[in-house]
């Protein structure tokens, strides 16, 4: 009995502890669960508005006060609704194929041409005789050629390294008194290292233009060659032919400014940086582009304004970009300069709200469509004839869309897709006409822009003397060097390799220009630079 007591004492002392437990924590509990309780209310609310937003549109798009489609707004209807089905199954486009309207399919199928053996490739002629020759069975007489059959086949000549030796010969008189003679040794690359010109443009080239990672060509010149380049030699060459083609990047973007139009783009990038633990920074590469010329890239750790401020102080011209603030801010700090917009930007809001079911944003895009097809009539015509043609016809297509916006904006509930890209259109409206005044511009900076997107970099690397780790899974990580040197490696890589972006013809049409007309641009620029 005096057993049972002690236990029920020890228990009522237990039952009694977590009692003031929960009484010391029912405050914060009650306070919880009235935060909880507003929040609720505040989506109950939120939620109420955006059904009433719902049935609104609803209601102006299919309630019996809605008006009926006509037969044109039908068919533009039909056109629309084939552009987004396609957009759907095809990969982004590539620049200027944007202007191209969709062309039917031939109904019937195209037979594969076969591309003849370049012209430019060298020959290596083997002649195969036929068997010791006999007399001819019918005269006697030794048979003679008539002709040839030629058969032509693509071979690879593998690429090797060599050791290039410098070997200079030491004279002197035997008497001791004349010295001794010697040829002085020629300016080297990289003094006091093993790094030759053709093994540094081959570093450059497949490491910025072709994206092949230096673990990579560790492995490949290992394997293949049976020669130990250890990645971090690489690196460390690598900067410094960055170093020396410094001078060359930065003459670039002085002579691509002179133009007086520059379309403008900027797109994040991972950064592997030793002063952030754990995770990757992030960088943004800034592209400068002439419209079938030269791109110049900067890397900077900033997407605000220091970054296209500092490189566009002394540029006397015109800038096509987005409606990124950035861009507009500029011109308040730079006289000289001056923004015009992107058609495709405002474009793409209406195809979002027609993808919603709006009826008002199938015109805009039909305006779009027709401000496209005067782009591509009036592609292949000089710069005036251009501004022409583009004169006689646009302004009263932006004028129309305009007024129909001011009109529309007024009835339409500001955040909805469609009230997004009526803003959008109205505040961009005297910069996205400012391509009219000019036969140079373009109605889009799509050409840029597509490079961002496509661009082949993953991740940089800050420290220039530290390599890059090889990749644990997947596919191999693609990194550079750290800031200008990066850029600077791109871009003479482009040099380089002839890559510069070129005018397209077609869908998805690239041209390359040869690698002697990329190195012949860089000696231009190496001798106008006053270095050489």
């Amino acid at each position: 009995m005096p057993v049972k007591v002690e236990e029920l004492l020890v228990e009522n002392a237990r039952l009694r502890a977590e009692a003031q437990e929960l009484q010391s924590q029912y405050p914060q509990a009650r306070e919880k669960i009235d935060r909880l309780l507003a929040m609720n209310e505040g989506l109950l609310a939120q939620l109420q508005e955006t059904l009433l937003e719902v049935a609104e549109l609803k209601r102006q798009l299919f309630g019996s006060k809605a008006d009926t489609l006509d037969a044109q707004e039908e068919a533009l209807l039909a056109e629309v609704q084939g552009d987004l089905e396609e957009q759907a199954q095809r990969d982004p486009p590539l620049g200027r194929d944007l202007l191209e309207e969709e062309e039917k399919p031939d109904s019937q199928p195209k037979c594969r041409r076969r591309h003849p053996m370049p012209d430019h490739l060298e020959r290596q002629t083997v002649v195969l005789e036929p068997e010791p020759l006999e007399p001819c069975v019918g005269c006697g007489q030794m048979p003679e050629p008539i002709g040839k059959e030629v058969t032509e086949e693509l071979e690879f000549v593998p690429a090797k390294l060599v050791v290039r030796q410098l070997v200079r010969p030491k004279y002197a008189c035997r008497c001791g008194q004349g010295g001794v003679h010697i040829a002085p040794l020629p300016p080297r690359l990289v003094p006091q290292s093993k790094l030759g010109l053709a093994l540094a443009v081959h570093l450059l080239l497949g490491r910025f233009d072709d994206h092949v990672s230096y673990y990579t060509m560790e492995r490949v010149f290992r394997e293949r060659h049976g020669v130990v380049i250890p990645r971090q030699q690489m690196v460390q060459w690598v900067a410094q032919v960055a170093a020396l083609l410094q001078p060359l990047w930065l003459l670039l973007f002085e002579e691509i400014k002179l133009g007086g139009y520059l379309q403008v783009d900027e797109t994040p990038v991972k950064v592997l940086d030793p002063e952030v633990k754990g995770k990757a920074a992030t960088g943004y590469l800034w592209f400068y582009a002439v419209p079938g010329g030269d791109v110049w890239l900067d890397f900077q750790d900033t997407r605000g304004k220091k970054a296209p401020h500092a490189k566009l102080l002394d540029f006397v011209g015109t800038i096509q970009t987005d409606a990124y603030e950035v861009y507009e801010s500029l011109k308040k700090n730079i006289p000289s300069l001056r923004r015009i917009g992107c058609a495709a930007h405002a474009r793409r809001r209406f195809y979002k709200a027609a993808r919603e079911g709006d009826r008002e944003a199938i015109w805009f895009i039909g305006q779009f469509r027709l401000l496209y097809r005067i782009e591509r009539e009036a592609r292949e015509h000089s710069p005036p004839e251009r501004h022409r043609m583009r004169q006689e016809q646009a302004p009263a297509i932006w004028q129309g869309m305009k007024e129909r916006a001011l009109a529309l904006q007024a009835k339409t509930l500001p955040q909805s897709t469609l009230g997004k890209a009526l803003s959008y259109f109205l505040n961009e409206y005297d910069a996205l006409i400012g391509y009219l005044e000019n036969g140079l511009f373009e109605i889009d900076n799509n050409l840029v822009e597509n490079l961002t997107q496509s661009f082949g970099l993953r991740f940089l690397s800050q420290d220039a003397n530290k390599a890059e780790k090889p990749p644990r899974t997947g596919r191999a990580p693609k990194l550079c060097l750290w800031s200008e040197r990066a850029s600077l490696g791109i871009t003479a890589a482009s040099a380089l390799g002839g890559s510069r972006p070129a005018e397209r013809r077609g869908p998805r049409a690239r041209k390359r220009c040869p690698s002697d007309i990329g190195l012949r641009r860089t000696k231009e620029l190496w001798v106008g630079s006053g270095l050489a």
